[in-house]
């Protein structure tokens, strides 16, 4: 069985004149079987992109661009954050390792021969206290810098810019949750790490002659799973910290949350953040590669007499700048790879829950002079205040 009838595009409306005269006062092509190029099909408008990106689910280019467009929408809150948060660990970090070792230097040389070993003692309890110190500080900014991210995505979409006091008080009793979550994942990764070190150096003392072998193998292999399982939750725990910040859940409701907008989109959403991750680890190379030229080999070219002030003033200066340039780097760095785990999230509750039409929703009743609810905020938590 034919079909005569001529093919027609979607959105084609009939129209008295088709045909007669060649679609010129109607819009649309000779025979009046397409609309005119550039021009929408008829009963159909684009969704409206308020800010950051259209409000439809998103395909691959969108999220790519948008988690680079977070960067030059709103940089004070994003980059300058970043920025800030990554000097200041930075700065902690390495000041409090010169602090420690100049104490320890001077504590030990004045040490007499009998107060040696207590010295030595002391000192290593202060250079763990220190340590400890700064992986905290690394948490905590790590933890508030990704919560600034993800709200200013948030925010970001419905066309909303704030600045980063205001981003600050919108988490406002979120932001110990978060640290919180934080801290777990990375304790929960040093338990792994070091139960697995233990497990390798225990069958290499305690295996006998084929102990050596036999940890060689634990270590390739229990390496190469602890590879994969530390992927595989950091996909199917990725979006814990954006339903905290913008659900407002509590912890253990967050981390089932995450883990349940995960299933469908795993390999899509580890191919993203993957991809992401890679670029941002790439570009970090091209970019310091050269900076660890110069502090490498630098002294030769410039003082080539070996003079030792000279040496120690290159060498100083060389590696501050490579510490400057590691810092935007990462500054850079963090900002996209939260920036694709907050347009990720989105993304999957408009293609699960139609955020897209909640969001929607909330621009068409700000431009008519209203105050809707937050569209990221579920019923029940709506119903909560926000310090809880």
């Amino acid at each position: 069985m034919t079909n005569d009838s001529p093919w027609q595009s979607p959105g084609w409306q009939p129209d008295g004149n088709n045909g007669a005269d060649g679609g010129g006062a109607s819009g649309v092509s000779p025979g009046g079987y397409a609309p005119t190029p550039g021009q929408p099909a008829a009963g159909w408008t684009p969704p409206p992109k308020p800010g950051l990106i259209p409000l439809r689910p998103l395909d691959f280019g969108t999220i790519l661009g948008g988690t680079f467009q977070v960067l030059r929408r709103n940089p004070r809150p994003t980059f300058g954050a970043a920025l800030l948060i990554n000097a200041l660990v930075v700065i902690v970090t390495f000041g409090l390792s010169f602090a420690v070792s100049f104490w320890a230097v001077d504590r030990e040389l004045r040490a007499s021969a009998d107060d040696l070993e207590a010295v030595s003692a002391g000192t290593i309890g202060l250079i763990i206290v220190s340590g400890i110190i700064a992986v905290a500080v690394s948490l905590v900014a790590q933890a508030v810098l990704q919560g600034v991210i993800v709200l200013e995505v948030s925010r970001g979409t419905l066309g909303e810019k704030l600045s980063l006091r205001a981003l600050l008080a919108r988490g406002r009793g979120r932001w110990w949750a978060l640290i919180g979550w934080t801290a777990l994942l990375s304790l929960a990764l040093v338990i792994a790490l070091t139960v697995l070190v233990l497990l390798i150096a225990g069958m290499a003392v305690g295996a006998g002659p084929a102990g050596p072998f036999l940890a060689v193998g634990l270590g390739i292999f229990g390496g190469l799973g602890f590879v994969v399982l530390a992927a595989w939750l950091w996909i199917k725990l990725a979006f814990v910290p954006t339903a905290i910040m913008l659900e407002r859940l509590p912890l253990g409701a967050a981390i089932s949350r995450g883990w349940t907008l995960v299933v469908g989109h795993f390999w899509r959403t580890l191919g993203i953040l993957l991809l992401v991750t890679v670029m941002v680890q790439i570009a970090s190379g091209v970019v310091s590669f050269p900076f660890q030229l110069a502090a490498g080999f630098g002294g030769v070219l410039v003082n080539p007499a070996g003079d030792p002030t000279g040496s120690i003033a290159l060498i100083i200066g060389s590696n501050v700048l490579l510490i400057a340039v590691t810092v935007v780097i990462g500054a850079i760095g963090a900002v996209l790879l939260s920036s694709a785990t907050a347009l990720l999230y989105i993304d999957i509750r408009m293609r699960k829950e139609g955020l897209d039409l909640d969001l929607q929703r909330v621009v068409e009743e700000r431009a008519a002079g209203l105050n809707p609810h937050d569209p990221y905020e579920t019923d029940t938590q709506r119903e909560q205040p926000h310090g809880t």
